[in-house]
């Protein structure tokens, strides 16, 4: 099996959703394009990583939507050196179709009261569904491990939130730990890299915003 050494996790540069969320009512979630705040964003993390990379291959996921595939090519990333698989399971959070701001916001009230993982919007998924379609990808993506010629980076492209239940799912967090995490910022980069003893380490913690508050004892 040849594991990468590194799996590089990336949240998109802003959107004109991140600044508006009137924009909902009027355009499909998957059609936002960047910002040119956000573009600038995609394209200052392109730079880190193609440092990086170095002359290295890449294997790339991308979510299927508009501001993910406008944040990739700000990478500027070696097309001679990628590979790249737009992967719908890693798509954003469906909150239904035409959203209504002030029903979202509502919902949204309702979701921090209910818990992130386990609230369900109306016409849209939970955390928790979203955890099941990001696992079965991670079983995709582990068989990719199996090709002897699997390039020596992973680089996903994806979502907050998708960042955040990609790691609880890899390194077993608890319901818990993933409520207390905050999303990563736009244009933010996780880290999971292969050690000597054979394990992979997350490069720097997400932020918290309270301590976890488990049901029970686990680990």
């Amino acid at each position: 099996m040849a594991r990468p050494r590194r799996i590089v996790l990336v949240r998109h540069g802003e959107s004109t959703g991140n600044v508006d969320d009137s924009v909902y009512e009027r355009e499909p979630d998957h059609a936002l394009a960047l910002t040119e705040r956000g573009r600038w964003q995609a394209e200052a993390t392109g730079e880190r990583l193609r440092e990086r990379f170095g002359g290295e291959r890449v294997s790339v996921y991308v979510s299927p939507y508009r501001r993910t595939h406008e944040t990739l090519r700000s990478f500027h990333l070696d097309p001679e050196l990628i590979r790249v698989r737009e992967e719908p399971r890693l798509r954003e959070q469906d909150w239904g179709n035409w959203q209504d701001r002030d029903e979202v916001r509502l919902q949204k009230a309702y979701r921090d009261a209910y818990g992130h993982f386990f609230y369900r919007f109306a016409q849209g998924e939970s955390g928790a569904d979203v955890y099941d379609r990001v696992g079965g990808f991670l079983e995709s993506l582990f068989r990719s491990f199996e090709d002897p010629d699997h390039p020596p980076n992973v680089l996903i492209v994806t979502h907050g939130l998708a960042m955040r239940l990609f790691c609880m799912r890899w390194f077993h967090w608890t319901v818990a730990e993933f409520e207390s995490l905050s999303n990563p910022g736009n244009g933010e980069v996780r880290m999971l890299v292969l050690g000597d003893d054979g394990k992979y380490t997350l490069d720097r913690p997400f932020d918290r915003w309270r301590d976890p508050e488990p049901y029970g004892i686990t680990g």
